[in-house]
Protein backbone atom coordinates (compact mmCIF):
# COMPACT_ATOMS: atom_id res chain seq x y z
CA UNK A 1 0.00 0.00 0.00
CA UNK A 2 2.79 2.69 1.00
CA UNK A 3 4.46 1.48 -1.84
CA UNK A 4 1.46 2.33 -4.13
CA UNK A 5 0.71 5.64 -2.72
CA UNK A 6 4.17 6.58 -3.16
CA UNK A 7 4.14 5.79 -7.17
CA UNK A 8 1.13 7.80 -7.25
CA UNK A 9 2.60 10.50 -5.62
CA UNK A 10 5.53 10.06 -7.82
CA UNK A 11 2.73 9.71 -10.89
CA UNK A 12 1.53 13.18 -10.00
CA UNK A 13 4.39 15.10 -9.91
CA UNK A 14 5.92 13.67 -12.94
CA UNK A 15 2.28 15.24 -14.25
CA UNK A 16 2.48 18.73 -12.47
CA UNK A 17 6.03 19.38 -14.53
CA UNK A 18 4.78 17.93 -17.61
CA UNK A 19 1.67 20.41 -17.60
CA UNK A 20 3.81 23.49 -17.00
CA UNK A 21 6.79 22.35 -19.72
CA UNK A 22 3.29 22.21 -22.00
CA UNK A 23 2.47 26.05 -20.84
CA UNK A 24 5.89 27.64 -22.08
CA UNK A 25 7.01 27.48 -25.92
CA UNK A 26 9.68 29.18 -28.06
CA UNK A 27 9.25 31.42 -30.78
CA UNK A 28 12.34 32.20 -33.17
CA UNK A 29 11.84 35.76 -34.95
CA UNK A 30 14.47 35.63 -38.12
CA UNK A 31 15.83 38.77 -39.74
CA UNK A 32 17.80 38.09 -42.31
CA UNK A 33 20.38 40.54 -44.38
CA UNK A 34 17.84 41.17 -46.76
CA UNK A 35 15.07 42.69 -44.55
CA UNK A 36 17.49 44.98 -42.82
CA UNK A 37 18.31 46.35 -46.75
CA UNK A 38 14.92 47.00 -47.01
CA UNK A 39 14.69 48.82 -44.12
CA UNK A 40 17.62 51.26 -45.03
CA UNK A 41 16.21 51.94 -48.30
CA UNK A 42 12.77 52.52 -46.91
CA UNK A 43 14.64 55.14 -44.12
CA UNK A 44 16.26 57.11 -46.46
CA UNK A 45 14.19 57.34 -49.15
CA UNK A 46 11.22 58.58 -46.62
CA UNK A 47 13.37 60.53 -44.20
CA UNK A 48 15.82 62.98 -44.07
CA UNK A 49 19.65 60.74 -43.63
CA UNK A 50 20.06 60.65 -39.42
CA UNK A 51 22.29 63.14 -38.31
CA UNK A 52 24.26 63.65 -34.99
CA UNK A 53 26.09 66.57 -33.58
CA UNK A 54 29.95 66.32 -32.72
CA UNK A 55 29.76 69.94 -31.21
CA UNK A 56 29.96 68.78 -27.49
CA UNK A 57 32.00 66.13 -28.42
CA UNK A 58 35.63 66.36 -26.19
CA UNK A 59 37.83 64.61 -28.59
CA UNK A 60 39.05 67.62 -30.15
CA UNK A 61 38.89 70.42 -27.07
CA UNK A 62 42.31 70.90 -26.14
CA UNK A 63 42.51 68.03 -23.67
CA UNK A 64 46.32 66.57 -23.12
CA UNK A 65 45.31 63.75 -24.75
CA UNK A 66 44.42 65.64 -28.45
CA UNK A 67 47.46 67.62 -27.74
CA UNK A 68 50.39 64.97 -27.72
CA UNK A 69 48.12 62.80 -29.86
CA UNK A 70 47.07 64.61 -33.01
CA UNK A 71 49.26 67.84 -32.77
CA UNK A 72 47.13 70.36 -34.86
CA UNK A 73 48.80 72.50 -37.42
CA UNK A 74 47.51 74.07 -40.88
CA UNK A 75 50.25 70.90 -41.96
CA UNK A 76 48.05 67.93 -40.60
CA UNK A 77 45.75 67.88 -43.44
CA UNK A 78 46.98 67.30 -46.87
CA UNK A 79 46.08 70.01 -49.35
CA UNK A 80 44.67 67.52 -51.59
CA UNK A 81 43.36 65.80 -49.24
CA UNK A 82 39.85 65.40 -51.51
CA UNK A 83 36.64 64.81 -49.19
CA UNK A 84 38.77 66.10 -45.69
CA UNK A 85 39.55 70.36 -46.35
CA UNK A 86 39.73 73.33 -44.85
CA UNK A 87 36.56 75.58 -45.80
CA UNK A 88 37.63 79.05 -45.01
CA UNK A 89 34.99 80.45 -47.61
CA UNK A 90 32.63 79.05 -45.00
CA UNK A 91 33.12 79.93 -41.62
CA UNK A 92 29.71 78.40 -40.85
CA UNK A 93 30.42 74.51 -39.53
CA UNK A 94 27.44 72.74 -37.87
CA UNK A 95 29.70 70.14 -36.76
CA UNK A 96 27.93 67.21 -37.36
CA UNK A 97 28.26 63.58 -39.20
CA UNK A 98 25.82 62.41 -41.58
CA UNK A 99 25.26 58.55 -42.26
CA UNK A 100 24.46 57.74 -46.02
CA UNK A 101 22.82 55.42 -48.03
CA UNK A 102 26.52 55.04 -49.59
CA UNK A 103 29.45 56.48 -50.02
CA UNK A 104 32.23 55.49 -53.22
CA UNK A 105 30.59 52.22 -53.31
CA UNK A 106 30.15 51.32 -49.76
CA UNK A 107 26.26 51.00 -48.58
CA UNK A 108 25.55 51.21 -45.20
CA UNK A 109 23.90 47.73 -44.17
CA UNK A 110 23.57 45.48 -41.57
CA UNK A 111 25.17 42.04 -42.35
CA UNK A 112 26.35 39.01 -40.13
CA UNK A 113 29.48 37.22 -40.51
CA UNK A 114 31.30 34.63 -38.16
CA UNK A 115 28.93 35.04 -35.24
CA UNK A 116 28.80 38.71 -35.23
CA UNK A 117 26.85 41.46 -36.62
CA UNK A 118 29.41 43.64 -38.64
CA UNK A 119 27.44 47.38 -40.18
CA UNK A 120 29.42 49.61 -42.50
CA UNK A 121 28.49 53.06 -41.75
CA UNK A 122 28.86 55.63 -45.05
CA UNK A 123 28.79 59.47 -43.83
CA UNK A 124 29.68 62.80 -44.46
CA UNK A 125 30.39 65.54 -42.62
CA UNK A 126 31.99 68.54 -41.28
CA UNK A 127 33.46 69.41 -37.44
CA UNK A 128 35.94 72.81 -36.19
CA UNK A 129 39.25 71.74 -34.72
CA UNK A 130 40.89 74.29 -32.91
CA UNK A 131 43.60 76.15 -34.76
CA UNK A 132 42.25 75.22 -38.56
CA UNK A 133 38.79 76.31 -38.80
CA UNK A 134 35.71 74.21 -40.38
CA UNK A 135 36.95 70.95 -41.71
CA UNK A 136 34.84 68.35 -44.21
CA UNK A 137 35.09 65.02 -44.63
CA UNK A 138 33.37 61.57 -45.83
CA UNK A 139 33.88 58.14 -46.26
CA UNK A 140 33.14 54.86 -44.11
CA UNK A 141 33.43 53.26 -41.39
CA UNK A 142 33.75 49.76 -39.89
CA UNK A 143 31.70 48.80 -37.02
CA UNK A 144 30.15 46.21 -34.78
CA UNK A 145 26.81 45.51 -33.16
CA UNK A 146 27.00 44.09 -29.77
CA UNK A 147 23.72 42.64 -28.29
CA UNK A 148 22.60 42.17 -24.67
CA UNK A 149 19.60 41.42 -22.92
CA UNK A 150 19.02 44.48 -20.23
CA UNK A 151 17.58 42.47 -17.28
CA UNK A 152 16.29 45.70 -15.45
CA UNK A 153 14.44 47.35 -18.51
CA UNK A 154 13.57 43.87 -20.21
CA UNK A 155 14.58 44.66 -23.45
CA UNK A 156 17.14 43.30 -25.76
CA UNK A 157 19.68 46.27 -26.82
CA UNK A 158 22.19 46.85 -29.25
CA UNK A 159 25.47 49.22 -29.50
CA UNK A 160 26.89 50.15 -32.09
CA UNK A 161 30.94 50.06 -32.03
CA UNK A 162 33.17 51.84 -34.73
CA UNK A 163 36.78 50.15 -34.74
CA UNK A 164 38.05 51.98 -38.06
CA UNK A 165 37.19 55.38 -40.51
CA UNK A 166 38.22 54.86 -43.99
CA UNK A 167 38.28 58.84 -45.46
CA UNK A 168 38.01 59.59 -48.76
CA UNK A 169 41.56 60.69 -50.39
CA UNK A 170 43.32 61.00 -47.22
CA UNK A 171 44.91 57.82 -47.54
CA UNK A 172 44.18 57.00 -44.09
CA UNK A 173 44.93 60.63 -42.37
CA UNK A 174 42.91 61.76 -39.92
CA UNK A 175 41.13 58.63 -39.64
CA UNK A 176 41.84 58.18 -35.90
CA UNK A 177 40.48 61.63 -35.25
CA UNK A 178 37.00 60.66 -37.02
CA UNK A 179 36.98 57.50 -35.62
CA UNK A 180 37.06 58.84 -32.16
CA UNK A 181 34.23 61.70 -33.52
CA UNK A 182 31.84 59.69 -34.76
CA UNK A 183 32.05 57.37 -31.45
CA UNK A 184 31.55 59.96 -29.47
CA UNK A 185 28.29 61.02 -31.17
CA UNK A 186 26.98 57.49 -31.70
CA UNK A 187 27.07 57.02 -27.78
CA UNK A 188 25.60 60.32 -27.06
CA UNK A 189 22.62 59.89 -29.58
CA UNK A 190 22.25 56.67 -30.90
CA UNK A 191 23.27 54.14 -28.05
CA UNK A 192 21.90 51.81 -27.04
CA UNK A 193 19.78 50.82 -29.61
CA UNK A 194 15.98 49.41 -28.30
CA UNK A 195 16.07 46.26 -30.36
CA UNK A 196 12.84 44.30 -28.96
CA UNK A 197 10.99 44.23 -25.58
CA UNK A 198 9.58 41.63 -23.91
CA UNK A 199 6.33 43.48 -23.61
CA UNK A 200 6.08 44.44 -26.87
CA UNK A 201 6.52 40.73 -28.33
CA UNK A 202 3.63 39.43 -25.61
CA UNK A 203 -0.04 39.42 -26.49
CA UNK A 204 -2.96 37.68 -25.62
CA UNK A 205 -4.84 34.60 -27.57
CA UNK A 206 -8.91 34.69 -27.76
CA UNK A 207 -10.43 31.36 -26.85
CA UNK A 208 -14.15 31.45 -27.59
CA UNK A 209 -16.27 31.67 -24.58
CA UNK A 210 -13.54 31.54 -22.00
CA UNK A 211 -11.71 34.52 -22.00
CA UNK A 212 -7.77 35.42 -23.11
CA UNK A 213 -5.24 32.86 -22.87
CA UNK A 214 -2.01 35.95 -22.76
CA UNK A 215 1.54 34.61 -24.31
CA UNK A 216 4.07 35.94 -22.10
CA UNK A 217 7.14 36.41 -22.84
CA UNK A 218 10.18 35.22 -20.44
CA UNK A 219 13.37 35.16 -22.28
CA UNK A 220 14.97 36.64 -25.29
CA UNK A 221 17.97 35.05 -26.59
CA UNK A 222 19.87 36.26 -29.56
CA UNK A 223 21.51 34.32 -32.12
CA UNK A 224 23.85 35.35 -35.45
CA UNK A 225 23.57 32.81 -38.08
CA UNK A 226 24.84 32.65 -41.64
CA UNK A 227 23.26 35.49 -43.04
CA UNK A 228 20.77 36.25 -40.49
CA UNK A 229 19.60 37.39 -36.73
CA UNK A 230 17.64 34.76 -35.14
CA UNK A 231 15.98 36.22 -31.79
CA UNK A 232 14.44 33.01 -29.87
CA UNK A 233 11.52 33.79 -27.59
CA UNK A 234 10.45 31.96 -24.57
CA UNK A 235 6.84 32.28 -23.60
CA UNK A 236 4.85 31.51 -21.01
CA UNK A 237 1.37 30.71 -21.32
CA UNK A 238 -1.07 32.49 -18.80
CA UNK A 239 -5.02 32.91 -18.55
CA UNK A 240 -6.23 36.62 -18.38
Amino acid sequence: MMYKRAFAAGLAVFLLISAASAQRAEVTISLNEAFFDSLLDSVFQNFDPPEFSMASTDVYRGGAETQSGFGWGSSFWPADSGSLRLSGENPYCNESVKLLREMKGVRTAVKFRDGKIYVPLAFSGNYAPPLIGCVEFAGWAEANLDLEFDQNTQKLVGRVRVYNVNLNGTGGIGGSVIAKLIQGSIDKKLNPIEIMSLDKVSFGVPVQSSGTLRMKAQKIKPEVGAGALNVRVEYEFVKG
